[in-house]
């Protein structure tokens, strides 16, 4: 073996050990970091035009960490604590309706058009040992459980929460400041021309702005204006099921409306039409159609994540990094995309015979 293989082994080896090392160093501190990471993909175009204004990148960013933390990690943090209060309070409701038998009351109506489509699908499928009620119960316990045990292991750590968020503020303000440089030093380190690396942040910054702003971001004002209505119809428990229909909201394929129009149904089936009306009116006309509304807006122009690809990055998220893994999940997918398209043009460099552009 010639000795520049073995010195170039011997260097990579050092580097491999040296990778680790750092891993190992960072790893503790993850989650502060991602969330500081989330904040600041969310509010860099507004860092963006604060910039010229204020002339001097540093307190830029200290005015954008102050931002953030008056008007979103403040309400977020009294909201993480009224929703454990609520979410039990809301178990212990479903509970006792369905050991004294008021659950399965109200899910025993008759409706002609139901009772056909039962009666069809008997002929395939023994339905009678479905129990509905106890479905239902099952699914908001798993929902609850799910961020109650988020919220309460955060909040229980105290003293560790309180230093996670103070690293968070740091870790933000840096990455304000010196994030384009940061940036910059990536793009150096990629194996392409300028234009490909060009094309594959691009592609990259429109993944995640996409996800952010037409996934999370709506479903968060989803979830807000949930939440209102609730409160406004009288319906205990607003703040969890305002919680409820935002996580809901997030998932592909799901929504706010499995928890409002079931609401709305109890409503009527116990006396409270008019609530009834009111809710399953202002759900279906207000807040399923911020999606519609909203997401082409905040994402026009930009390349999307296809809905399956989104679905299992979530859930693998919430699997793998817990609440963070709803963000956090998608992310990885971005990047992986954005690494397979690396890996695409070194294979096709030839801008003349380019692939058709399809719908990431």
């Amino acid at each position: 073996m010639k000795r520049e293989h073995v010195l170039i082994s011997l260097f990579f080896l050092i580097a491999a050990s040296f990778f680790y090392l750092f891993y190992q160093v960072i790893v503790p501190f993850f989650v502060p970091i991602c969330w500081a990471g989330v904040f600041v993909v969310l509010f860099y175009p507004l860092y963006e035009r604060l910039v010229p204004h204020v002339r001097r990148r540093g307190i830029a960013a200290i005015v954008m960490c102050v931002l953030i933390l008056l008007l979103i990690i403040g309400p977020l943090g009294y909201l993480a604590v009224a929703l454990v209060s609520e979410a039990s309070d809301a178990v212990t409701y479903i509970n006792e309706m369905y050991k004294s038998g008021e659950l399965n009351e109200m899910f025993a109506f008759n409706v002609p058009w139901l009772e056909g489509l039962k009666e069809q699908l008997g002929r395939y499928y023994d339905i009678s040992s479905v129990n509905i009620e106890a479905i239902a119960k099952d699914g908001i316990d798993v929902v609850s459980t799910v961020l109650v045990a988020q919220t309460r292991s955060l909040l229980a750590n105290g003293a560790q929460a309180v230093f996670y968020f103070v690293l968070m503020l740091f870790t933000m303000y840096y990455f304000f400041r010196d994030g384009a440089g940061l940036i910059q030093r990536l793009r150096r380190l990629m194996p392409l021309t300028p234009t490909q690396i060009n094309v594959t942040f691009r592609q990259l910054q429109d993944i995640i702005q996409a996800t952010m702003y037409g996934g999370i971001v709506v479903a968060l004002i989803q979830g807000l204006l949930g939440g209102i209505l609730f409160w406004a119809v009288g319906i205990p428990s607003a703040v969890f099921w305002g919680a409820v229909m935002a996580f809901l909201s997030i998932i592909p394929l799901v929504g706010a409306f499995v928890v409002f129009i079931p609401a709305a149904l109890i409503l009527a089936i116990s006396g409270a039409w008019i609530k009834g009306i009111i809710v399953l009116a202002v759900g279906t006309v207000v807040i399923s159609q911020v999606d519609n509304i909203l997401r082409p807006m905040l994402i026009a122009g930009k390349t999307s994540m296809h809905p399956l690809l989104l679905f299992f990055s979530i859930m693998g998220g919430i699997a793998l990094f817990g609440l963070l893994g709803v963000i956090l999940g998608p992310i990885i997918a971005a990047i992986f995309l954005t690494l397979l398209k690396i890996f695409e043009m070194k294979l096709h460099p030839d801008p003349a015979a380019p692939v058709p552009e399809e719908e990431v």
